[in-house]
């Protein structure tokens, strides 16, 4: 069903060699998953954010059940990693994550593409359309921008949970087998030396993850699933902490949907392993990671591959593309307890506006108003009663987004909402 999905079973064989080869024996077992991509735009979008605990709760019962020593996770996709990473959290057993990978950019009308460009053109019409809905998703892998799934990704790499590069390897690289074997490796001497899943993520490493995720403009979902992961870890994480740390850390790469970098751009040029290098000044080099080292021994033994692509897509601490973080958390009158914005995506004459306000009791409500033509230039467009509860389920309202975009209204409309989005 998911084609983040569709080559993990490669991954897992490679895991299993990896286990074989130093001593072990694996087993293998799978949990459920939505694609957020097909489920959006419907009531099916209402059981996304709710698989997260079931995805934690079924490796619970799975890894409980028959009492495994270690766990080697492959997820993918949005609410996938983070089930699995608050099960690790949960279980605390020895655990390392080897994420699916991003799927390639496709390529039409002279351009590299993913998911949204398909969204924002569908509301635009034109004769393109046909050719971007056949080239837009080229294969296997998590969608090609900074979407949940490879902010979530990026993050693990960050808290230590995954071997370095793990993260932006694309889902249809060797590299990808070659790291799958090493973390089944890797597995069976975390066994044999008992280090856990609390030991790997602690207060210090998820500190460098929310900093990580500042640093590249992630998703603002990682507001919803990282003080759920900490809460497992028996960890607390608030949003005057995450709006603390993207205060105190430069937007360093401009990534799609808000930049103009794939993935594969960030990979190029060395991946989070790049990131962190650039950041070291401002982490906890003393956090374990699950390769044995702490995180200051594997950033100093970083080079990238690609040295002139590094300093073209990673700006420097010196002159960041944004001086401030990818999030940050508003409070005012409609979110007196906090809200949350990827500021380094708004457009600078947006992040002061004052409209009408034009308001939506549902995610259909709004996407009929807009295809309407209600919607104008320099209004406010509220949608309401989309959250967990008023949902039910704080379902992604990605169709109104890529509509306004596609009516060329992102300059001129600003969009409030108590669901949620992605990228």
């Amino acid at each position: 069903l998911i084609p983040g999905h569709i080559h993990l079973d490669k991954i897992g064989q490679a895991v299993k060699a990896g286990i074989r080869s130093a001593g072990g024996v694996p087993f293998e077992f799978q949990t459920i998953g939505v694609c957020d991509g097909i489920a959006m735009g419907h009531a099916g979008m209402r059981y996304s954010l709710p698989s997260r605990e079931l995805i934690e709760d079924s490796i619970e019962i799975m890894a409980q059940a028959h009492q495994l020593d270690g766990l080697v996770m492959i997820p993918s996709c949005d609410k996938i990693v983070p089930g699995h990473i608050m099960a690790a959290g949960r279980l605390n057993l020895p655990t390392v994550v080897v994420t699916g990978g991003p799927m390639l950019p496709g390529f039409a009308c002279d351009q590299e593409l993913d998911l949204i460009n398909v969204s924002e053109s569908w509301m635009a019409g034109g004769e393109t359309l046909p050719f971007l809905e056949e080239h837009a998703c080229p294969g296997a892998g998590s969608c090609a921008g900074l979407f949940t799934a490879n902010t979530m990704a990026c993050m693990t790499e960050a808290l230590g949970l995954s071997l370095p590069g793990c993260a932006t390897i694309h889902a249809v690289d060797a590299r990808k087998i070659r790291i799958a074997k090493r973390s089944g490796t890797r597995i069976v001497e975390l066994v044999n030396r008992q280090i856990a899943a609390r030991d790997i993520v602690t207060e210090k490493s998820i500190e460098n993850a929310i900093r990580v995720d500042m640093a590249i403009g992630g998703s603002t979902n990682t507001v919803l699933h990282m003080p759920a992961i900490a809460s497992e870890f028996n960890l607390d994480l608030d949003l005057v902490t995450i709006d603390r740390i993207s205060r105190e850390t430069p937007h360093l790469v401009n990534l799609r949907p808000g930049g103009p970098h794939h993935l594969i751009d960030l990979d190029r040029a060395g991946g989070i392993p790049a990131i962190m290098s650039k950041l070291a000044s401002k982490l906890n080099l003393d956090a374990l990671t699950v390769s044995g080292r702490t995180l200051g021994e594997e950033i100093a033994t970083f080079k990238p591959v690609n040295p002139k692509t590094n300093a073209e897509v990673i700006a420097s601490l010196d002159h960041p593309v944004h001086a401030e973080g990818g999030i940050a958390i508003l409070y005012g009158s409609l979110a007196p307890e906090g809200c949350v914005v990827k500021q380094t995506a708004v457009s600078a004459a947006m992040l002061k506006h004052e409209g009408p306000a034009k308001v939506y009791d549902s995610e259909e409500d709004s996407m009929a108003g807009i295809m309407a033509g209600q919607i104008k230039a320099g209004d406010v467009v509220i949608i309401r009663y989309e959250g967990p509860k008023g949902g039910p389920g704080m379902r992604e309202t990605l169709a109104p987004t890529s509509a306004i975009a596609g009516a060329g209204l992102s300059e001129s409309v600003a969009l409030i909402t108590d669901g949620r989005f992605s990228g």
